[in-house]
């Protein structure tokens, strides 16, 4: 969400169509979302760990646990306080039902654990960061 502005933010979740008759306790995909800030530490642990010699390596960020769409858009009716109105239509063509990231390797490599995991956290972070620092006035 960071790097828009609040209305926009909600507006494109309002104009999103959500799909249903996944295989999901809602019907609506699953999802691993994080934190801006654990995504930033990880990559200066990554950096780190080249400047001392260390070779180049693929890793998965996550917080190892999904959040179903319908999750995150209450959590964000929740922070922002408006009723974002959602469309619900067919599920997209080969769209997975279920999306977890396994962040085993970079834990077990760089010490990289996230620290902001709760969702209510990650959108209220985003939500608070876009409304002290776009142009928009506060909705």
């Amino acid at each position: 969400m960071a790097g828009i502005t609040p209305l926009a933010t909600l507006r494109s979740l309002a104009d999103t169509r959500m799909g249903v008759l996944h295989s999901t306790p809602d019907g609506t995909c699953v999802r691993d979302y994080i934190h801006v800030t654990d995504l930033a530490q990880a990559h200066i642990l990554a950096l780190d760990a080249l400047e001392s010699g260390g070779g180049s390596a693929v890793y998965n960020l996550g917080n190892e646990q999904g959040h179903s769409v319908r999750e995150v858009i209450d959590v964000a009716r929740q922070v922002t306080g408006v009723d974002i109105p959602i469309e619900f239509g067919p599920r997209r063509e080969g769209d997975p039902a279920v999306l977890v990231a396994s962040s085993a390797r970079i834990q077990r490599e760089l010490g990289w654990r996230p620290r902001f995991g709760e969702l209510e956290v990650i959108v209220g972070s985003a939500w608070r960061w876009e409304r002290q620092n776009c142009s928009v006035p506060p909705l």
